[in-house]
């Protein structure tokens, strides 16, 4: 072996490399010390209490004279509420993957075709402006719309029209709930995939135009291809948060519409935890969300390598 690929001589290399880069980049770093801070002191800090999964947790007692019961609290997994909530819990994640996911690119690549740049950033602005608002404008917004007085309702009432009942109905809640989410945040996801889509060459456009490409062809062939990396990253880090399907925005609307409807695990923990007392059994399905989160970004993660993306981190590049 040779004195350059002795691994000591490669050791050595690194090091020096790593403390050129502290030196060059040192005022980045401090300026990022605070931010570091805050997410290892309310991020990673916090973990530690996952611990009161394994406890009969008392709060006027504390984590070290709270009793052990080890796996008891992981029982709740058989209750009828439970499974009623993690049901509640799959079916919105797999309609928020299937309709919402989607809606900010195909919103992007609307808002990219259209020629008027004037009109474009108009359009953007309006879309933008619910994202500002909060939950419990947007739910209020809603029963303004379609509650029982609503504008909606009044207005079929002076036409001796049959009113709907869409704020208390369950079979309408999921299509409700998504609706909202589309109206409040599709705008703002719009962003990234602009970005992304102003980084894609012009010159590709005008290239396929010259061979006679039709405008759905070069949305196939250059647009999509030109988006995958940052779709497949989002997507990835939207299964990390799966099992989050909007704690306020269903917590407001429960009322309404019952537990049966809307419970989820979100709800279930918070009706259970904090309304009820039972602290360790909440805690125990929070670890659970926790730990189906990180299998489900390893897992995706995994799957962008096999298609040829990084993912979020690309380990083949520290081999």
């Amino acid at each position: 072996m040779t004195a350059a690929g002795h691994p000591t001589v490669r050791s050595s290399r690194f090091t020096e490399r790593v403390v050129h880069r502290i030196r060059r980049d040192r005022i980045l770093l401090v300026l990022a010390v605070p931010g570091i801070l805050i997410i290892l002191l309310f991020r990673y800090v916090p973990l530690l209490g996952n611990v009161i999964a394994f406890q009969d947790f008392q709060p006027f007692l504390g984590i070290s004279e709270s009793s052990w019961v080890g796996f008891d609290n992981f029982r709740i997994l058989a209750d009828p509420l439970f499974l009623n909530a993690l049901t509640n819990t799959l079916i919105i994640t797999l309609i928020q993957v299937v309709l919402v996911f989607p809606a900010p690119i195909i919103v992007a690549l609307l808002l990219n075709s259209m020629l008027g740049e004037r009109w474009k950033r108009l359009v953007q602005s309006i879309l933008y402006m619910p994202h500002f608002l909060s939950w419990v404008m947007v739910v209020a917004i809603t029963q303004q719309l379609l509650g029982g007085t609503g504008i909606i309702n009044n207005a079929l009432r002076g036409a001796n029209l049959a009113t709907m009942n869409i704020i208390g109905n369950e079979d309408w809640f999921f299509a409700l709930i998504t609706s909202q989410v589309i109206w409040k945040d599709t705008g703002w996801a719009t962003i990234l995939f602009l970005a992304a889509l102003s980084r894609i060459d012009v010159g590709l456009y005008e290239a396929a135009s010259v061979d006679g490409a039709s405008r759905w062809r070069q949305l196939w062939h250059i647009t999509l291809p030109g988006l995958r990396s940052i779709i497949i990253l989002l997507l990835i880090l939207r299964l990390g948060e799966a099992l989050n399907v909007g704690f306020e925005q269903i917590l407001l609307q429960q009322p309404a519409v019952g537990i049966r409807a809307s419970e989820v695990l979100d709800t279930y923990v918070y009706n259970n935890g904090i309304i009820g007392g039972n602290w360790g059994a909440a805690a125990a399905v929070g670890l659970l969300k926790g730990i189906v989160g990180v299998v489900l970004v390893l897992g995706a993660n995994k799957v962008a390598h096999m298609f040829g993306e990084p993912g979020l981190y690309d380990s083949r590049s520290s081999r």
